[in-house]
């Protein structure tokens, strides 16, 4: 019994980190190319928070009850958007100082092997 209950949460978990919208954006900010872009990201909490307010309005107006979840949806991707916005910043600022670190390391083996410049790209010719 607990193995089926573990494969199901597994497909699903799976599935949703495949599919669904928030998972597949925040998916693409973690990566090196996408971290500038939290910030930006942080921009797409206003329309789900304005939408988790229609439907809340909607549901004190009458509405039906499953709008809930809807208004939990919102508010749970709002704050997920909220929350990646520094948090990528934070992981931008690291990689940017290992690169810098990087780029030092290679500088000082690059001089201390005795290569005068190393600006401009070599091409390796072949001599006939």
């Amino acid at each position: 019994m607990f193995d089926i209950i573990l494969a199901t949460t597994a497909r699903c978990y799976f599935f949703l980190r495949r599919f669904m919208p928030m998972a597949i954006v925040i998916d693409a900010i973690n990566t090196r190319r996408g971290l500038k872009w939290g910030v930006p990201a942080m921009l797409l909490a206003v329309p789900y928070a304005i939408a988790a307010v229609y439907f809340r309005a909607q549901v004190g107006e009458g509405g039906p009850g499953w709008l809930n979840l809807l208004v939990i949806l919102c508010l749970w991707n709002t704050l997920k958007l909220l929350h990646i916005g520094p948090i990528s910043l934070l992981k931008l600022m690291v990689v940017r100082i290992r690169e810098a670190r990087a780029r030092r390391r290679m500088t000082r083996v690059l001089l201390g092997d005795g290569v005068e410049s190393f600006d401009e790209p070599v091409h390796m010719t072949t001599q006939r």
